[in-house]
């Protein structure tokens, strides 16, 4: 069973084009979206009293499991921020942990059980408590951010020593290891305990270090980037989904990485998951032929 952990929220997003207030987010909304496409799964969080029912009850529609979603008793993160025209990388003006403040993640019988686990971008010290959880994965993949990196190192580093598979952008590995260039800066990570290292580049696609091999896909090129939000979400979303069931080979990793810019491309398309939500299998398949006719 595939299993994943992290937040759901509500986002308030400026773009060049345009403004959204409290639209549905959060790291664990855009992976599952992503990764049900292809993989059914169970997720783990919290929300508030005032998160929509019937969201939950659409999640589930897509066989996610929302069973280990706790309802909390007052509001839902939520988070606010903004993208220059560049939209390179999100500023934060607002972060409101809300009922996230106190969630302890509890996995149930058939959860500690999971092969496979994805660690959505939270406290490092919660996606801990789900490692210490779960019985034996056989796989384990986690996402961060620099904050973090600032304030958690010592956690963080504490949590890469037990996780398989790291994905960062391009930004969060410089400021993680001080190297100067990538190549470095994945060995200094995988020297912390990752066998694979992820780098995020935006619309410059994503890099893959494993042992001594680069992996490298480009993003696919959509004709207006609406808002990154959740994008990288929604890329580990498809790569995991796609590499869990299968031997960790050079094939297999290239095709997960295919699979997670392909389905991060629709994300951005639109604000929150609305064009991500609304695609099918079939419409991946598409890019993924015009992806790799570009190699």
């Amino acid at each position: 069973m595939l299993l994943a952990v992290g937040s759901l929220a509500f986002d308030t997003v400026t773009t060049p084009s345009g403004k959204v207030d409290n639209v549905l987010g959060g790291s664990l909304n855009y992976f599952a979206i992503a990764a049900s496409l292809t993989e059914p799964l169970d997720i783990v969080g919290v929300v508030g009293s005032d998160f929509p029912a019937e969201h939950l009850a659409w999640l589930r529609s897509r066989g996610i499991g929302t069973n280990g979603i706790q309802v909390m008793e007052g509001k839902t993160f939520h988070w606010e921020g903004s993208y220059d025209g560049r939209l390179q990388e999100a500023r934060t003006h607002q972060t409101e942990l809300n009922v996230l403040a106190d969630f302890d993640p509890q996995l149930s019988p058939t959860q500690k059980a999971a092969t496979a686990v994805f660690l959505a971008n939270i406290d490092p010290v919660l996606q801990m408590r789900v490692i210490d959880q779960v019985q034996a994965p056989g796989l384990i993949m986690c996402d961060s951010m620099n904050y973090w990196i600032a304030s958690k190192r010592p956690e963080l580093e504490a949590l890469l020593a037990r996780v398989d598979i790291v994905c960062f952008n391009e930004q969060e590995v410089f400021a993680l290891t001080g190297k100067g260039s990538l190549r470095q800066a994945a060995k200094a990570i995988q020297y912390l305990g990752p066998s694979i290292v992820i780098v995020k580049r935006g619309e410059y696609g994503a890099m893959l270090f494993y042992q001594d091999s680069v992996l490298f896909v480009p993003a696919y090129l959509v004709d207006a980037v609406v808002d990154p939000t959740g994008a990288g979400d929604s890329f580990a979303g498809g790569f995991f989904a796609s590499l869990h069931k299968h031997d960790i080979t050079i094939d297999t990793l290239r095709r997960a990485l295919i699979q997670g810019s392909v389905i991060s491309s629709f994300t951005v398309e639109d604000f929150s998951f609305r064009r991500l939500g609304s695609i099918q299998i079939a419409d991946v398949a598409r890019r993924t032929q015009a992806l790799l006719a570009m190699y």
